[in-house]
């Protein structure tokens, strides 16, 4: 069973930048896909960004050329960074794992953006 765990999050203002990153603990199988989600308060969760074992990223549009989610593969660490923050992205950010098609989540971690 694989386990996540994120930190990092925190209080900033507008403009700032925050680098979360998520830990990944328990697989003995390559993990094939890592990402991030958030949910704001009274939200939907959205995804916000993934990357491949091999480096390929995708992110959600509302945060391209802001975010930048990279992996250290020998460490099972996930990291985002996030510059030029806006009060819209203020939500609990969740690490995902995927392993041999299995679904893993985080408990989270809160990210608040004040004007």
């Amino acid at each position: 069973q694989v386990q996540l765990v994120e930190s990092g999050g925190g209080s900033v203002q507008a403009g700032g930048s925050l680098r979360l990153s998520c830990t990944a603990s328990g697989s003995d199988f390559v993990i094939n896909v890592m990402g991030w989600f958030r949910q704001a308060p009274g939200k939907q969760r959205e995804w916000v960004a993934a990357v491949s074992h091999r480096g390929t990223t995708n992110y959600v549009e509302s945060v391209k050329g802001r975010f930048t989610i990279t992996r250290d593969n020998a460490e099972s660490r996930l990291y985002l960074q996030m510059n030029s923050l806006k009060p819209e992205d203020t939500a609990v950010y969740y690490c995902y794992a995927n392993v041999r098609d299995m679904d893993y989540w985080g408990k989270g971690t809160l990210v608040t953006v004040s004007s």
